[in-house]
């Protein structure tokens, strides 16, 4: 007995790959990429985290504060010859969302730009004056007694 599917293919099995003339020829990936997963909402997912992502309120100092942060600034500046390592804690406001987070970071004052109302570490980075909160270090030991 003979299956009928047995032998239905000996008349095109030798014959030479058909090439299109009207399509040009896709790639591998390309033709892998029509079986990928289709994502109906792109970028949900990063929507969901950003949402989640927490942040912190700015914190408003009090006179008192505002003034003792003015205080260490000046000692500061009087000592900027010297490159004296401090760590200052300072507001960072978040680009995407209100609220931002706090960070403290530790090096050398390189100098100190009135005009530009900044700080200038000797790595680089800049911090705002106005958004500072607390300013330490071996140059103010025995202020606070």
């Amino acid at each position: 007995m003979r299956y009928p599917n047995e032998h239905s293919y000996d008349d095109i099995i030798n014959l030479p790959h058909h090439v299109s003339d009207k399509h040009p020829h896709m790639s591998p990936l390309d033709r892998a990429a029509q079986f990928s997963p289709f994502a109906a909402l792109t970028g949900h997912d990063a929507a969901i985290r950003e949402t989640a992502r927490l942040t912190e309120e700015r914190v408003e100092l009090d006179e008192n504060s505002k003034e003792m942060l003015d205080i260490r600034l000046q000692l500061i500046r009087a000592h900027l010859p010297e490159h004296p390592m401090i760590t200052f804690t300072f507001f960072e406001p978040d680009i995407r969302k209100s609220g931002g987070f706090y960070v403290t970071v530790s090096d050398a004052v390189k100098k100190i730009d009135e005009y530009a109302s900044k700080i200038v570490l000797n790595n680089g980075r800049t911090i705002q004056i106005e958004e500072l909160i607390a300013i330490e270090g071996e140059l103010f030991h025995g202020m606070d007694r």
